[in-house]
């Protein structure tokens, strides 16, 4: 008796044929069906640039992992952004805002968040902040390899399924928000926000080349007219843990930090690679579905997350501004040094 809403993680925006397939395996009839686009934008640069380190993730386990697995990284629990990942972000999102405007009872709505990541799965019982809505957010994470499965099991010809558009109940998404799904899209959808928020002005190209591709970690100074912007992207824990000591070494010695904004993923290429993926990736499958992500982002009317409209009137109905209190209490999480137990 109630309305489910399915969310596509960005890798798979461009792959039509899943609508259908999504349909069949849960109901017979129509239901809504949510992109997960992105809420996020690049606020994070607005200002201060020079005098704050920020660390952005969209991995749900990232945080915890470092400070129980990885030496000496409780100290930079401050500096990591509080913004929750886009899909816990949708999920409150559609428990809230959506069901206010549609007039549906929330407690009616079971939300499933398509990811490539097993992380989510615990992600959205992590804290209380993951039941703002009143209710538990996510109710169900599927990552994309058991969604095959499934498919595979229900006897679904994958090949000759129609394409299908899905519901966009929250509006649509920009290119920005497609190339979250790979290494240094986080950093390059901030950056063209940042730009505008520092600038008043839009990128003539909205293209960052720097900080693409599979290298374990980049570095790139990007000038903004006259503001240096130095910036990291590091995936994979190893290599996150070589930028977290470098930042450590120079506040122990009094030196600058060698960045001002850096993205951290826990797999290798991002969330293309993540580990609810089907098994046998490799760097030659990486590169082909990032290519295909920013193929999507190429061909999108817009590009960046400040001219989406959709999110204009979002804070316009409902969330009054970035960082507002209800924005703060809706789309925000918090971390907690939690020392490792030792038997």
């Amino acid at each position: 008796g109630g309305d489910v809403v399915v969310m596509l993680h960005p890798d798979y925006q461009y792959t039509p044929k899943l609508i259908p397939a999504m349909i069949s395996l849960i109901t017979d009839g129509p239901f809504d069906v949510v992109l997960g686009s992105r809420v996020l934008g690049g606020r994070a640069l607005a200002g201060g640039i020079a005098q704050k380190i920020i660390i952005r993730t969209i991995c749900g386990i990232l945080v915890p992992s470092l400070v129980i697995f990885v030496p000496n990284t409780m100290h930079m629990i401050n500096h990591f952004s509080t913004a929750k990942s886009p899909h816990e972000m949708m999920g409150v999102l559609s428990k809230t805002y959506f069901p206010e405007k549609k007039e549906i009872d929330p407690s009616k709505i079971f939300m499933v968040s398509i990811m490539p990541c097993t992380a989510k799965k615990y992600e959205i019982t992590r804290s209380d902040e993951m039941f703002a809505s009143g209710f538990q957010d996510i109710d169900v994470v599927l990552t994309t390899r058991e969604l095959v499965r499934m498919t595979k099991a229900s006897g679904i010809d994958f090949n000759n399924i129609e394409e299908e558009d899905a519901d966009l109940i929250l509006g649509e998404y920009s290119g920005a928000g497609t190339i979250f799904g790979a290494t240094g899209g986080v950093m390059e959808a901030a950056l063209r926000t940042a730009y505008f928020l520092i600038t008043g002005e839009d990128l003539d190209k909205v293209e960052f080349y720097d900080v693409r591709g599979l290298e374990g970690v980049k570095e790139a100074e990007i000038d903004i007219k006259g503001n240096k912007v130095k910036v990291a992207i590091a995936h994979g824990i190893g290599n996150v843990q070589k930028v977290l000591d470098k930042v450590k070494l120079a506040k122990e010695n009094g030196e600058d930090i060698p960045w001002h904004f850096i993205e951290v993923m826990a797999c290798r290429g991002g969330c293309i690679g993540g580990g609810g993926q089907p098994y046998g990736v490799t760097d030659e499958i990486r590169i082909k579905r990032t290519n295909g992500i920013y193929k999507d982002d190429a061909k999108q009317k817009t590009r960046c997350s400040h001219q989406n409209e959709h999110i204009k009137k979002l804070y316009d109905e409902y969330l009054d501004k970035p960082n507002s209190k209800k924005a703060h209490k809706l789309l925000h999480t918090n971390y907690k040094p939690r020392p490792l137990y030792i038997k």
